[in-house]
């Protein structure tokens, strides 16, 4: 038996010759290749290194013995030949039915007896019941002895009499699940101790145990989430989005594959199913995908190229590899599927320096112009950006008097006030994005003082596909993260090609190319006397209460520095008027030194980050710039060399990192990013919309159009769509329209 389980690869004729010895020889040459696991190994044994197989599918899992990669049936015999490895643990597992509920109950303990009549004793009295107060909504079962309590009370005294909380508070048992949303799919499982909703990896199995088959159940109350966006009013939100109260028909095939909700990561979900129906990135990582695993290294679980694959049933490497090391986004909280978008773009270059990069449908230049209102002088520069945020501008909705009839009524006390979403015009948003911004506080060249000036922002190139993202999160008057309720008719066809950039006018003068002056203080200039240093002194408190609003802190350095140490409100409003600068969170650099505060020498530079950066296809010069810049942080580093590949025009980006001088017939250095150009005119093929308060919390829904149907992806369920809300979209895709 051990013979047969172990050795892989065998023909069965060769294996019936064998004498014993020649068996014994071959299952010690075998049985040496095996580890034993140890503190810190991974051992995939859930699902494939390369595809979503798992012990569920056709043919289980192959769990290497030796890197214990799973593996699937279909990449077993390609791992085996490439490593030579013979010792495979299969796995796989078969659906049961579970024991006739009489004879599973006789093998319980007798406590686990009678909290299961009393459990089952409240389902009979017309549904769940809690056990003290017999409440029928909002009613939890412990998951250590099987209690079914009611739940919390809320702020406005609904919910429940916080009879299962008590129970938690008498005797430690944590873990309890809402019993009304428990279906095939999960159910909402909370810990008192961390006081917090959780995963429950094992519930179907905790289930089974008081007698409970998931696959069974139907939801009969709202979740959590949905509850908490009902108390906030967003409802009729959740429902229009999620298109409930409708039959949808569901799909199947290519291109029609749910994913998952891994915990909180429909924001992933929804991004992804995007992203993978734009022909680069179907390239890049679909097309070619034998080629990827072929040239996949001894852990393709840590290759970028390898896991991009990963967009089937449940992408749990690709989720783990993709927000590895970033504070947000390797946790389970919900995040913001604009920031997760950006953020796997940023990965998608980092691993893209050679061959084709898919980023590139997106990227696209952006001009600004300045206007000195005093000298009548220009200014010109260009950045990269790869999504155009769209302004709301509350004060042009065309519902005002509904609006304010709903707010006098609430104020008043009034309960059945409804609530009223505000109607803004698709073309108001448009008007306020491409209308020229005033600055107040402008440090002219040719005045050589501050002043008043105006800011233009045009499109210097149009991508092949343009993001949009409805800026819905905002700050109100008490600088508390807010989230507008609006409905905007977005257009199904967009022609940018009036914001085409047109560069500098005949006859127009540009401002001098003078950097403006530093802060000065008296305690500088004593400084500036005796060290010739020009460093500033910035109001730590100022500083202290940015930070705490959750801004960077080097934002906060700068936002100080640049408004003169003059308070928190005229560093605030700089702050709010430069969060999309690309050099937002960078170091502040002052006029006239090299580097910023906290740079690093050239000597003590780690030549591992180096050799690392250089790997990229950047040279020498330019990872020591980066490394200098970000105090020798390895991942600063990296996405400061790609928030200023501007800044690095002059120095050369080879393929294999040499400097221009180094590089075969010294070429020239690239005029500057790769970017795609085109007519303006885009037609939409897909929205993500936003359920909830804040990006913290909700959920994320995916909307896509294939071939002129427009279907509905909500994580696993896809769906053909009866009734598209375009209206409530967050992130809007659009691609060029050929002429």
């Amino acid at each position: 038996t051990l013979c047969a389980g172990l050795l892989y690869g065998l023909p069965s004729t060769q294996g019936t010759s064998f004498v014993m010895a020649d068996v014994g020889e071959l299952l010690m040459s075998v049985l040496s290749t095996i580890r034993v696991p140890k503190p810190g190994d991974r051992v995939h044994k859930d699902e494939c290194a390369l595809s979503f197989s798992s012990p569920e599918s056709e043919g289980g899992l192959y769990v290497c013995m030796n890197s214990f990669l799973g593996l699937g049936s279909q990449y077993v015999d390609r791992h085996h030949a490439r490593s030579g490895q013979r010792a495979y643990l299969h796995i796989t597992r078969t659906r049961k039915r579970m024991l006739p509920f009489k004879l599973y109950k006789g093998l319980l303990s007798l406590y686990q007896k009678v909290c299961l009549l009393e459990a089952f004793s409240s389902v009979c009295r017309s549904g769940w019941r809690c056990e003290v107060c017999d409440l029928q909504e909002n009613i939890w079962m412990n998951l250590t002895d099987g209690k079914v309590l009611c739940g919390r009370r809320y702020f406005d005294g609904s919910g429940g009499n916080n009879h299962a909380l008590l129970h938690y508070q008498e005797t430690g048992y944590p873990l309890a699940v809402k019993l009304g949303t428990i279906t095939p799919d999960g159910a909402d499982v909370y810990s008192y101790d961390e006081d917090d909703m959780v995963l429950d990896s094992k519930l179907p199995e905790h289930l089974a145990h008081f007698g409970i088959d998931m696959m069974t159940m139907e939801k009969t109350e709202r979740t959590m989430t949905e509850l908490e966006i009902a108390v906030n009013q967003r409802v009729g939100e959740w429902e229009v989005i999620q298109e409930s109260g409708t039959t949808l028909r569901p799909l199947f095939g290519p291109g029609l594959t749910g994913m998952k909700n891994l915990g909180n990561s429909c924001y992933l979900n929804s991004v992804m199913q995007v992203l993978f129906t734009i022909p680069d990135f179907q390239s890049k990582y679909v097309s070619n995908i034998d080629k990827i695993i072929d040239e996949a290294p001894s852990d393709p679980t840590q290759d970028f190229k390898t896991q991009g694959d990963q967009i089937g049933i449940a992408p749990q490497m690709f989720k783990a590899l993709v927000g590895r090391g970033h504070p947000e986004f390797s946790t389970n909280r919900q995040q913001d599927a604009q920031e997760f978008l950006l953020h796997f773009i940023n990965m998608v270059e980092r691993n893209c320096r050679s061959g084709s990069n898919p980023s590139e449908a997106f990227r696209f230049l952006v001009e600004e112009r300045i206007v000195c209102q005093q000298s009548q002088k220009a200014k010109y520069t260009q950045r990269v950006d790869y999504i155009v945020q769209l302004p709301v501008p509350m004060d042009q909705a065309t519902n005002t008097e509904e609006l304010q009839e709903a707010e006098r009524r609430r104020e008043e006390g009034d309960s059945s006030a409804p609530t009223v979403r505000a109607q803004i015009p698709f073309t108001a948003c448009m008007a306020a994005l491409s209308e020229p911004e005033i600055l107040t506080d402008f440090w002219s060249s040719a005045v050589q003082g501050k002043t008043t000036a105006t800011k233009t922002t045009r499109f210097a190139s149009f991508p092949d596909h343009l993001v949009i993202q409805i800026k819905k999160f905002t700050f109100g008057l008490d600088w508390v993260p807010k989230k507008l309720d609006v409905s905007i008719d977005v257009p199904d066809t967009l022609d940018l090609s009036g914001l085409r950039a047109t560069g500098q006018q005949p006859g127009e003068e540009l401002l001098p190319e003078v950097a403006p002056p530093p802060l000065m203080t008296p305690d500088v200039e004593v400084k500036a006397v005796f060290n010739s240093l020009l460093a500033p002194v910035l109001d730590d408190s100022t500083v202290s209460q940015l930070c705490e609003m959750g801004f960077p802190l080097e934002a906060c350095r700068k936002a100080v520095y640049y408004t003169g140490n003059t308070g928190i409100d005229a560093a605030m409003n700089w702050i709010m008027s430069h969060m999309d600068d690309p050099d937002f969170s960078a170091p502040l650099v002052l006029p006239g030194c090299s580097s910023g505060p906290g740079t690093t020498p050239t000597e003590s530079l780690s030549e591992e980050h180096l050799a690392t950066i250089v790997s990229m296809g950047f040279s020498r010069d330019q990872a020591t710039k980066a490394l200098r810049a970000t105090s020798n942080v390895l991942d600063r580093a990296v996405d400061w060399i790609f928030s200023h590949l501007d800044d690095l025009e002059s120095m050369d980006v080879s393929e294999g990192g040499r400097s221009a001088a180094e590089s075969e017939g010294g070429r020239d250095p690239p005029p500057g990013p790769r970017v795609r150009d085109g007519p303006g005119k885009y037609e939409l093929f897909a929205f993500i919309s936003h359920m909830g308060t804040s990006t913290m919390c909700g959920h994320y829904v995916a909307h896509i159009k294939k071939d002129q149907q427009w279907v509905i992806f909500n994580d696993q369920k896809v769906c053909a769509s009866e009734k598209p809300p375009k209206d409530l979209g967050y992130l809007y895709f659009y691609r060029r329209v050929a002429e």
